[in-house]
This record gives structure tokens, C-alpha cells and sequence, in this order.
């Protein structure tokens, strides 16, 4: 059978590589950045396939290869049997070739820039900091001069119809009072916002809206960046992208999910939780259909059982209300506005929310890690939220991610340890996402990536 080759030109993000970057980039082994680049942009050639299995997707593209041609003027991407989803008559869809070469951009800048620099110790806590900034601006998602209007949804890519279309509202009421988007770029919840938006936004003649989407390597196949993306980021790590939400937005709404929102949720509580940040304002809007006010009341729940009713005031919860959930959020993105005016803290970049060196260091989900995480209750609830959003991290590892699927496959379900008074709740909530189908897309079969041991 003969390889379909297809070669296509920048589309604005990168149009100049060195012959060092250009060799790295076709670099087979470990220490290359062949494997990295080719599974990112398989990822982003399947945008609307249906499947939320990372190693399903390489599986199905072995064939599947990308090389770049250096050239007097410039690049290419040389393209072996790509997804037929990315073409329309045998062109590339525009949107999916700027979504390409925004993974290419990403991964030259920190892989060959910015590791490579003695200006950053990736152990220190304001370096990384001091990295992503780097990173974010590389991508042109800071942006100066604008007032706070960036509101990150969070939410589940397996969610039901009538869930996504509550985003889409909510969503749709964010954009008349021209707010922004930043989500993690997949399908469902990660979507429905920016969707809603940008009808809102054409009807109110804004041009230049923003549907920004931060996404990671290890998540990207299994949830390919949506079509209405127009500012897409490649972080290093899971850690780095949820810092990067933080660093940007100016408020957060979630909406239902499952473990990987569950994950999100933990990480901003345990931020909060923190003596250094319990005074920045930061508005966080828990919201669904009045049909999810049972999910919401067992998030709720587990929270308060886990965290405390200090971390039950860091947040409010709306109900089957878009025109509330969009007040609520502009009225908190004011009162971030006076804080940040008041304490000489960027409108562009959230310097001031300390974030401390735990949350920032990636959590590998090794049997062993996940094993020895600490889920007792003789530790600072800020603590206690880290390793909890860890153990969160591991299972959508081991649901999602081609290497937490594996280890899974070899070794078993990975394995939580702790007090009963924490692992009860954390296995009730677990059996509620499988029960209401929030671990895998719609229809898809799931076999638990963990086992709870009291």
C-alpha cells in the first residue's frame, strides 16, 4: 500500500527552525522529540473522533508519521497517512493546521529554549512560575492592556446532551457580557463554553474573542483540542497546565465531570486552603442542570467531609441558572480587578496567588506513588487537598493516559491507602462517577484503574 504524504506550510505560529531544533524534531530515541511531537499531533488531527483512549488513538495511526523539511524559506510538515478527519477535499482544515503548528511552536520553545536555560531551576518554586510565564507569553495568551475577562470553565469530556447544552448556555450568557474563555480545549464541557460564547460574542460584534485552550502531552490524545480553539497551548506537565488556569483566569465555573474535574477542583481548594492566599479574592461557581443538583450536592458533600466548611466558603453553587452563574462571575471579576489594582498585581498574570513547591512538582502515578500517598487526616487541609487531587491524577492516568493504561494492564488497579474517615467518602464519590457513566465517553465500557484499601 502506498504512504499518502501531505505537506503543509505555518500557519502563523512558527515558520523558522534551526538545524539543531529541525534534527531534535526527527530524534527517535529517548532523548529526541520525534515521539512527543508525532503523538501530539496525531492528537490534534483527530478532533472529532469520538474516543477519549489516548493508545486506542496510536494504535489505530501506526502508520501515521510527520517529519519537518527544512527549506531556504522557511519549513514544512511532511505528513504520512494522516487522519482523513483533518482534510476536506484533500486540504487541511485551517483550523486544525494553526492547532498543529502551535504544538510544533510549544514544543521547540520548551524543550530547546527554556530546559535549556540556566535562568530556570525547575526545583525552585518561582522558577517554574517564572516558566510558564515564559511559556504562556511565547503563545501570546497573556495578553497586556486588556481588563480581567477570562473566565476557565472546567468540566467533563464525557458528559450528556442536555449537560452540554447547559454549558453552551452558560457559556452564551458569559459571552453578552463579553467575558472570555479558557478551558482544557477537549470535547463536552471543555467546549460547550467556548461555543456558547462565540454566538454571544458575534451577536454582541466582538471580533476578537478569546477561546484559549491549555492542554498537556500525556492529555491531549484523549482529548483533542475542539474546533473553536483560536489560542491553544501546549504545557509540559499536568501540574504546569493547571497553574497555567490560575495564572490566567480571573474566575472559574465548573461544571459536572468526573475524576479529571474532580482533580481541578481539589487543586484550586487546595491553593485557597493555603494562609498565603486566603485573602486574594478568587470566584468559583460550581453550576449544572437542576438534574446534576445531586452531583453537586455529593461534591459538596465530599468537600466538606474531606476539606472542611473552609473550603465550602471558597466556592457557591448555582443551580439550572446561566444569567445568575454569569452575574455572579462578573460581579467577582470586578472585586479581582480592585484587588489587583490595590496590590499593584498584573491584570494579564496572577503573581501574587502563592502556590507552594508540592502542587507544583509533577505527580508521576506509579503503583508506589499512588500506594504512598498520604490520605490522613493528621495533615493541613491545603496538604491534604495536594494529595487527594494526586490520587485523582493517578486514576485519570490510568483511565486515559497511554502510559497509566499500561501500567494498569501490567500491574493492576493502582491502589489508595488511607483513613477510613477519608478513603470512605473518596470511594463513594468514585462509585457515583461510575455509576452516572463520568468516567469514559458515552457508551464506552469501564474497568476501575483503582482499588481503595481502607
Amino acid at each position: 500500500m502506498t504512504d499518502k504524504i501531505t505537506r503543509i506550510t505555518p500557519a502563523g505560529s512558527l515558520e523558522l527552525l534551526s538545524k539543531k531544533e529541525v534534527e531534535r524534531l526527527k530524534d527517535k530515541s529517548e532523548s529526541g522529540l520525534y515521539d512527543l511531537f508525532r503523538q501530539c499531533a496525531l492528537a490534534v488531527m483527530n478532533c472529532g473522533n469520538e474516543t477519549d483512549n489516548s493508545q486506542d488513538i496510536l494504535d489505530a495511526h501506526m502508520d501515521f508519521d510527520i517529519r519537518v523539511v527544512q527549506q531556504p524559506r522557511g519549513i514544512k510538515l511532511e505528513l504520512s497517512n494522516a487522519p482523513e478527519i483533518a482534510f476536506v477535499d484533500n486540504e487541511m482544515i485551517k483550523g486544525i493546521r494553526e492547532h498543529l503548528f502551535s504544538v510544533l511552536r510549544d514544543i521547540i520553545y520548551i524543550n530547546s529554549i527554556l530546559k535549556k536555560s540556566t535562568n530556570f531551576q525547575l526545583d525552585q518554586s518561582a522558577d517554574i512560575t517564572n516558566f510558564i510565564f515564559h511559556i504562556l507569553r511565547n503563545a501570546k495568551v497573556i495578553a497586556q492592556g486588556r481588563s480581567p475577562d477570562i473566565v476557565v470553565c472546567w468540566g467533563g469530556h464525557s458528559i450528556r446532551r442536555e449537560e452540554y447544552n447547559y454549558t453552551k448556555r452558560v457559556g452564551y450568557e458569559l459571552g453578552l457580557r463579553l467575558l472570555n474563555i479558557c478551558t482544557g480545549c477537549g470535547p463536552g464541557a471543555m467546549k460547550g463554553p467556548m461555543k456558547g460564547a462565540a454566538i454571544a460574542h458575534s451577536k454582541q460584534r466582538k471580533t476578537d474573542g478569546r477561546y484559549i485552550g491549555i492542554t498537556e502531552p500525556g492529555i491531549i490524545a484523549a482529548e483533542s483540542p475542539n474546533p473553536i480553539v483560536n489560542e491553544l497551548t501546549i504545557m509540559p506537565d499536568i501540574e504546569k497546565r493547571l497553574e497555567a488556569f490560575v495564572r490566567v483566569g480571573h474566575a472559574i465555573i465548573v461544571f459536572p465531570g468526573g475524576v479529571g474535574t474532580a482533580e481541578e477542583i481539589l487543586y484550586i481548594l487546595g491553593l485557597l486552603l493555603h494562609p498565603d492566599n486566603q485573602h486574594i479574592p478568587f470566584p468559583i461557581v460550581f453550576t449544572g442542570t437542576q438534574e446534576n443538583a445531586s452531583y453537586f450536592k455529593m461534591i459538596d458533600e465530599f468537600i466538606g467531609g474531606t476539606l472542611g466548611e473552609e473550603a465550602q466558603r471558597r466556592y457557591k453553587i448555582i443551580i439550572d441558572d446561566p444569567a445568575a452563574v454569569a452575574r455572579e462571575v462578573k460581579a467577582g471579576i470586578e472585586s479581582v480587578s480592585q484587588f489587583r489594582r490595590d496590590n499593584s498585581d498584573a491584570y494579564y498574570f496572577n503573581w501574587l496567588l502563592h502556590i507552594p513547591d508540592r502542587f507544583q512538582q509533577p505527580f508521576k502515578p506509579t503503583h508506589g506513588n499512588m500506594k504512598s500517598l498520604n490520605l490522613t487526616k493528621n495533615q493541613d487541609k491545603f496538604m491534604l487537598a495536594s494529595n487527594l487531587r494526586c490520587a485523582f491524577s493517578g486514576i485519570v492516568a490510568g483511565n486515559v493516559k497511554s502510559d497509566g493504561i499500561k501500567a494498569v494492564k501490567e500491574h493492576g488497579p493502582f491502589e489508595l491507602h488511607g483513613d477510613v474517615e477519608i478513603t470512605r467518602p473518596l470511594e463513594e464519590l468514585l462509585a457515583a462517577f461510575i455509576r452516572e457513566n463520568r468516567m469514559k465517553l458515552p457508551g464506552k465500557s469501564y474497568v476501575p484503574s483503582f482499588r481503595i484499601v481502607n
